[in-house]
């Protein structure tokens, strides 16, 4: 489970301009932030409309190398997402040019009872499995675990709020499983979504397919990322 709330994008005007810097080129900047009106209050665009010129030179450097494509840096998008932490394991492998401030498990574990929805559980199977573990039989289904899991975690949170023992909340924080979900507010750029979409598209994990749909949303991703060149 993925979700993906509050995203902003903004540095384009600046992107855009600075791209032109190299070879002073600003006379050919044609992209409109902006709708003028010789009455009314000029109308501020959601999404800037890119002009022509600016559109082939973008599509032309962000082809080559970081070098070439460096202005992608400054195209910012912040967003709220709400992952397992067995995603985010693998998202903090992009830590250059993002910042996260995410909600805080060490502080504010027993806040709220715990319940099934506070996990990952989509994939879970309700059927039982069968195990034989110091010559007993036992059988369970994955599901069933989740919800015993549930259980003891809020039995221990009932504890520690009763007593204020440190010994329940570290039984709270080595027994969480790495399907509970977090969330983060998450800060990337143009650039680093690029990395990652071409290296998260075809990954196991549904989120990371959640994930790279959701930067093809972004203003102007498929253009600058050359998502059609690649994959025609």
């Amino acid at each position: 489970m993925i979700r993906i709330e509050d995203t902003e994008v903004t540095g384009f005007k600046a992107a855009l301009r600075g791209m032109r810097n190299p070879k002073n080129s600003w006379d050919k900047y044609d992209t409109v932030f902006e709708i003028k009106d010789p009455v009314l209050e000029p109308i501020v665009l959601e999404t800037p409309v890119i002009g022509p010129n600016d559109l082939k030179l973008a599509t032309a450097l962000s082809k080559g190398t970081d070098d070439h494509s460096k202005f992608l840096r400054m195209i910012t998008v912040n967003c709220d997402i709400t992952a397992p932490l067995y995603w985010w394991k693998e998202m903090d492998t992009y830590k250059v040019g993002t910042v996260a401030d995410s909600c805080s498990t060490m502080h504010k574990i027993a806040e709220k009872e715990f319940t099934i929805d506070d996990f990952s559980h989509e994939h879970l199977l309700s059927d039982a499995a069968w195990i034989t573990w110091d010559d007993q039989d036992y059988s369970n289904s994955a599901i069933e675990c989740l919800y015993d899991t549930v259980s003891i975690l809020n039995a221990y949170r009932d504890q520690y709020l009763e007593t204020k023992e440190k010994i329940y909340w570290w039984q709270l924080i080595q027994l969480l499983p790495s399907s509970y979900n977090q969330k983060r507010t998450w800060q990337g750029n143009y650039q680093v979504l690029k990395r990652i979409y071409f290296a998260r598209k075809d990954h196991k994990l549904d989120e990371w397919h959640s994930f790279c749909d959701w930067i093809l949303t972004l203003p102007y991703a498929k253009e600058l990322f050359h998502i059609d060149d690649v994959e025609n």
